[in-house]
């Protein structure tokens, strides 16, 4: 998928963020993209279910009215009880397939569309490697599913995988049974194995992850950032652009 030049000369990056919920990508996006733009980088985030994902309102409701779940998100002093990718039943995964293809679709157009904008990095919170794992990936039905779906979307320039402690994740935003968050994040290992190419960033401080992240920047990107001391300091001159 060819992308524009921006005005600075270099190509139009995309990265994502996936991860279970509560791992911390939305800290990280904004992490990200303050300090890019401080450096007068043009940085265009889409958010997969709001600005992706298709049929979203017959979905939120399905998991409300059918499954009896919770809306909304949930805070620590505000826990709720989603039923909506934790349920596991062959009916539902024959929807999900369905659905999942013509999310994938509406992604192949979005990416193309936001690779010919002015922005110098696209990020994307949440990809289409967050609703694959909610499939059963040691099924070889699945696995064969989510190969093609794979050689239908773009790939990022980097994928990143914020891996967590299920129990610390689900501190910071539960909604989901600490049994699914395991679970879910198993598949996300499992996800690795079965395309590759995503870029794991291991549970640590918030501080240390968002100097990682930045370190992988640095090293893929096709336009350089600017350091401070900080991260001069804890990042090696091989990964600056």
């Amino acid at each position: 998928m060819p992308a524009r030049r921006t005005r600075n000369g270099s190509r139009t990056n995309f990265v994502s963020f996936s991860g279970i919920d509560g791992s911390g990508k939305s800290t990280q996006i904004d992490a990200l993209r303050s300090r890019l733009e401080q450096d007068g980088r043009r940085v265009l985030l889409l958010r997969f279910w709001d600005d992706i994902a298709m049929l979203t309102g017959l979905r939120e409701e399905a998991g409300h009215r059918i499954f009896q779940g919770d809306k909304g998100i949930g805070h620590p002093s505000a826990p709720i009880n989603r039923r909506d990718k934790n349920v596991k039943s062959w009916p539902m995964t024959w929807i999900r397939l369905f659905v999942y293809f013509v999310d994938a679709i509406s992604l192949r157009f979005a990416v193309g569309k936001a690779l010919r904008s002015d922005a110098d990095l696209v990020i994307f919170d949440r990809y289409i490697y967050d609703e694959l794992a909610n499939l059963s990936l040691r099924n070889p039905a699945i696995r064969a599913y989510v190969r093609v779906i794979m050689k239908f979307v773009p790939i990022p320039d980097i994928s990143y995988l914020l891996d967590a402690d299920p129990v610390k994740a689900r501190a910071r935003k539960p909604e989901y049974p600490l049994e699914f968050l395991y679970s879910n994040r198993e598949a996300y290992l499992d996800l690795i194995d079965l395309v590759g190419g995503m870029t794991v960033i291991p549970p640590m401080a918030v501080q240390d992850v968002k100097l990682e992240v930045l370190r992988h920047a640095l090293k893929s990107l096709a336009f350089s950032v600017k350091q401070n001391a900080n991260q001069a300091r804890a990042t090696s001159s091989e990964f600056i652009c």
